[in-house]
Order: structure tokens, then sequence, then C-alpha cells
């Protein structure tokens, strides 16, 4: 079995992955209302985006130890966009559920999902860029 402090760096870039590339093809579907398909494989993108999300907040928060110092405040910041990225995600999966079972075609509804969805883009992308500050600034040896 695996070491659980290898759970974390395991699931982080899935939700960076797949939730920029949910919003690469919503954006698709915005440029191209004619075919629907971009819409869905956008959908169900996020969906797995989201799982992931949630999946790298938690084993953030039980598979890793605590730091102080300046380490513990890029943690800090590390884990506040996080959980951003995670709510707003779950956010944006909601609203795109709630669209594709009500088959809701109010513009302001999927506007409103897409800026979501858009606020779980930036929050990932910043997200990312602490985790990596974590790594490659403070824990690699030498540093």
């Amino acid at each position: 079995m695996l070491p659980t402090n290898l759970a974390h760096p395991m699931t982080v870039h899935f939700p960076i992955a797949l939730l920029l590339v949910a919003f690469l093809f919503e954006l698709l579907a915005l440029s191209s209302k004619s075919n629907p398909l971009f819409s869905k494989i956008g959908f169900y993108l996020l969906l797995t985006g989201t799982l992931g999300a949630v999946a790298a907040v938690i084993t953030g928060n039980l598979f890793t130890e605590e730091f102080t110092g300046p380490l513990g405040s890029v943690k800090e910041t590390h884990e506040m966009f996080a959980n951003i990225t995670m709510w707003s995600a779950i956010i944006a999966s909601l609203l795109r559920i709630f669209i594709e079972i009500k088959k809701n075609t109010n513009t302001t509804l999927k506007l409103i999902a897409f800026t979501t969805l858009l606020i779980a883009v930036i929050a990932v992308s910043i997200t990312g860029y602490y985790g990596g500050s974590m790594v490659y600034d403070y824990m690699l040896p030498g540093k």
C-alpha cells in the first residue's frame, strides 16, 4: 500500500487539468452554438474535475502535515484557494446539473454557471501556483 502522504500529490493534478479543459470546452460551446457536443463534454469534465477537487482538498486536509513560518503562510494561502476552487466547482456543477435535468435554456443561469466555472479555473491556477511554491521553494532538498 502507498504511504498516505502521497495521496494528495497523486490527486491534485486531476482537478487542475479537468477544470481547465472543461472551461475550454465551455468556451467552444459559446462560440459554436450549433454543436451541443462541446457543452456536453464540458459538463462531464466539470463534474469529474469537481470530484477531483473534492478529493484533492480531502487528501490535503487529512494527509499533509502542518507547517510554520513562511511555509505555513504559503500553505494557508494554498488551502484558501483550494477551498475556493472546490466550492466554486461544486456550485458550477450543481447549476449545470440543474440546467441539464430541467433542460433549462435560461441564458442568465448559464452565464452564472460559466462565471462560477471561471472563478474555479482562476482559483485552481492560483492554488497550483502556491502548491508548486511549497514544493519547489521550501520542500526540495537544498531549500
